[in-house]
């Protein structure tokens, strides 16, 4: 392990989850929970036009990993649709499974290298996930509300 775990921009992120606060008007809801470690996300969102999003709120019960990974996903999703949310999630996923596409490249997701660190406990890999999940499932058809 090169790097701690808990670090200074994992917790910065980890507080910034705050800025984005949930939006119960928006058209778009999910809540998920990871199964391993009892992570917990609230996820808010609308969608221009043609299915991209727009803007995110969220409440986030989660280890500070989570939060972190809730902060990148919110920070970075707006402008992208739900395929390119999809391949981010699945390359995080493969990446935590050690089926990267080339040697140490990390998911191709902004900052991510910041949880780069969480690769060495799988007990994390959930949290981190949550997010992305949760966006897709918001994003699903059947969890739109008009």
């Amino acid at each position: 392990m090169s790097a701690p775990l808990y670090n200074r921009d994992i917790l910065a992120l980890a507080v910034e989850t705050a800025r984005y606060l949930p939006r119960p008007e928006a058209r778009r809801h999910a809540s998920l929970r990871a199964p391993l470690c009892g992570s917990r996300i609230l996820l808010d969102l609308d969608t221009d036009t043609a299915g991209r999003v727009e803007a995110v709120g969220m409440h986030v019960e989660a280890c500070a990993l989570g939060q972190a990974a809730a902060t990148l996903m919110a920070r970075h999703a707006p402008g992208r649709s739900v395929a390119d949310l999809r391949a981010a999630r699945d390359q995080i996923a493969r990446w935590f499974a050690g089926q990267e596409a080339g040697e140490g490249e990390l998911p191709d997701w902004p900052d991510f290298s910041l949880l780069a660190p969480a690769r060495d406990y799988p007990a994390r890999h959930g949290a981190i996930l949550l997010p992305f999940d949760a966006v897709l499932a918001a994003l699903d058809p059947a969890g739109a509300r008009a």
